[in-house]
């Protein structure tokens, strides 16, 4: 098929994420001499840059990872936890039924600095100067702006000026919003690096002891003093139309770091596909994967009627349980291994019709059904709360509360000649969620959003507890050996692009780009994840270019469609490498950002 870019091809390495320049400041690393960890710190922070709009230094990530010298596939989970004060009953006297999607009490501990610095020294091979050089020259000398950053920070403008001062004095600076592709600098955000690798390099030994430096610089040091500063001193409106306090202290981020995990698996025709643990979505693939063995794929058109009703369906089922059963296990059973069982998967299959199903239905698992009626309760409620009159009422709030949920996240996949592999899905921290922090340059996360402010659910929010986290990147083996690491940005629907990818690539031999290219889809019909949890039964988005057969064929399964322009669902991004040591990559040519670079 005809591609909108080749895939990528080569033997040195390949770099992919979701802007051009944190790609090339990725490969830039590889050609010095770094290796695949190396280079997706760099294109980590970069991104940080590049797109404010998406992720900050003040946000989570999780990490998947191959490595070649020790052969194993991890997890490094850099998701930060609640803060000690975040209770539930001092969020329920704050007069709040659902914690607002920005703002200071939607704030966990920052969690993607720890899970890079850890990784740089663990894995990677430069020194710390050398791997955050490319993001303090983008955030001194500056970057060409997105148009659609000033197209966020437009519409934001006179909430800013309005309500948070500190980010209109830095994002419209003079009362002005700064023109798409004008150069944009974040000296604040440079010099805190700096200061960071200045006090990482008193240190007089080798490369992980001046890491270990400026990891106590960040979470003990300067950086938290001027985090607990800020959210001591400052009151902010949020979502719920109201102004409020954060609760995060230095003395959480003192005691938080980032921790390396076994990731869960599932074993699906010649893949094993690795994802992060039921504190994330990341077992809704793997479910959704369970389901879907039942039936043979490969002989379905890949942008037909039976083949997307058939994935969708099978989704529905698996976000279903995700709404029901998901959450830190460490605080929570979660029933995993019954979840991707066959028995369980094989009486889930059945309800997988001919007509697109308008229920949550979540699968009742022995021992927890107390818990499901907990949740069925919920859930109920839910659907009754809305939004405060001072936030439907106030225009400039209206704004706000549409820009904050287009808050999304970034993607990126590194894999160098030797067979290293790294899947990573930074987010959270953009401009959107809360205040600028002059002092260091950047914003902190939203991220408890995703709590309950109920007692007795899965997600209800306790201190140290891991928020649900919708960021899920994928690493798959075929074969027994690393083969891919791929993911797009996307919130609730980053399953679900990812799932589409991977099985038009595993069935019907579509390369990385043409899977990438391929019309997308996905289903809003459970519950959000993001401020205020929004569903519609029975939807389905798709891109008009599946044709008008087939969307009038999903329709008359009774989907609820909503037809979006060709080429404007979805960011994917992917990297391969096969056994014989060829190097794959591709990029959607969506939003016209994505770039896969190698040689």
């Amino acid at each position: 098929m005809i591609t909108t870019r080749p895939e990528i091809l080569g033997t040195f390495g390949v770099i992919t994420t979701t802007h051009w320049l944190a790609s090339a400041s990725g490969m830039s690393i590889l050609e010095k001499g770094g290796n695949a960890f190396d280079a997706a710190v760099a294109s980590a922070f970069v991104l940080q840059v590049v797109e404010p709009h998406l992720v900050g230094p003040g946000g989570e990530v999780p990490i998947i990872f191959h490595s070649a010298r020790t052969g194993k596939t991890q997890v490094l989970c850099g998701q930060g936890s609640a803060p000690a004060a975040a209770t539930l009953e001092r969020y329920k006297s704050e007069g709040l039924e659902l914690i607002p999607g920005n703002g200071m009490l939607s704030t966990v501990i920052p969690g993607s600095f720890d899970a890079w610095m850890q990784l740089l020294r663990d894995y990677g091979s430069l020194p710390l100067a050398d791997v955050l050089a490319p993001a303090i020259f983008y955030a001194e000398k500056g970057h060409p702006l997105l148009p659609r950053v000033s197209n966020t920070i437009a519409g934001l403008k006179d909430f800013f000026e309005r309500e948070w001062p500190t980010s209109a004095a830095f994002f419209t600076p003079g009362g002005r919003v700064p023109a798409p592709r004008e150069i944009f600098r974040n000296e604040a955000l440079a010099n805190t690096w700096k200061r960071i690798i200045r006090e990482s390099e008193s240190v007089k030994g080798n490369r992980e002891a001046q890491i270990e430096k400026a990891r106590d610089a960040f979470y003990r040091g300067f950086v938290a003093e001027e985090i607990d500063r800020f959210v001591r001193e400052t009151e902010v409106m949020d979502e719920s139309g109201s102004r409020h306090k954060g609760v995060i202290t230095a003395d959480d981020m003192a005691k938080w770091q980032a921790t390396y995990e076994e990731p869960l698996t599932y074993d699906y025709h010649n893949y094993k596909v690795h994802k992060i643990g039921p504190w994330g979505q990341g077992p809704v693939f793997l479910q959704t994967l369970a389901l879907l063995k039942g039936f043979d794929l490969a002989k379905m058109d890949p942008k037909g009627p039976e083949f997307i009703h058939t994935v969708t369906e099978a989704m529905k089922l698996a976000f279903a349980d995700r709404e029901y059963y998901y959450s830190d296990p460490k605080f929570v059973d979660v029933p995993i291994d019954v979840l991707l069982s066959d028995a369980y998967n094989d009486e889930r299959r059945k309800l997988i019709g001919e007509k697109a199903s308008l229920d949550l239905i979540p699968g009742v698992v022995p021992g927890y059904e107390a818990q499901v009626e907990r949740m069925h309760e919920a859930l109920s409620r839910l659907s009754r709360v809305s939004a405060p009159d001072a936030v439907n009422n106030e225009p400039t709030m209206a704004d706000m509360r549409a820009s904050a949920r287009k808050g999304d996240t970034v993607h990126l996949d590194a894999i160098d000649a030797e067979g290293n592999m790294v899947a990573a899905m930074p987010s959270g921290g953009w401009f959107q969620s809360s205040p600028y922090i002059p002092s260091l340059g950047f914003m902190l996360n939203s991220r408890a959003q995703m709590f309950w402010l109920e007692d007795g659910l899965p997600a209800t929010l306790a201190p140290g507890k891991r928020p649900r986290t919708t960021l899920t990147p994928s690493l798959a083996h075929k074969g027994g050996k690393p083969y891919l690491a791929f993911g797009t940005p996307g919130g609730d629907q980053q399953e679900q692009w990812q799932l589409l990818f991977f099985l038009r690539h595993a069935h019907h031999g579509l390369n990385l780009q043409e899977a990438i290219d391929m019309p997308m889809s996905h289903t809003a019909h459970f519950p959000g994840s993001f401020y205020p949890r929004e569903r519609k039964p029975g939807n389905l988005a798709v891109e008009e270019s599946f044709g008008k057969e087939t969307l009038e064929a999903l329709a008359a399964r009774g989907h609820q469609l909503e037809t979006a322009p060709a080429f404007t669902i979805g960011r994917m991004v992917a990297a391969a490498r096969e056994e014989n040591g060829l190097l794959k990559a591709g990029a959607t040519s969506r939003l016209m950002q994505a770039y896969a670079i190698g040689r």
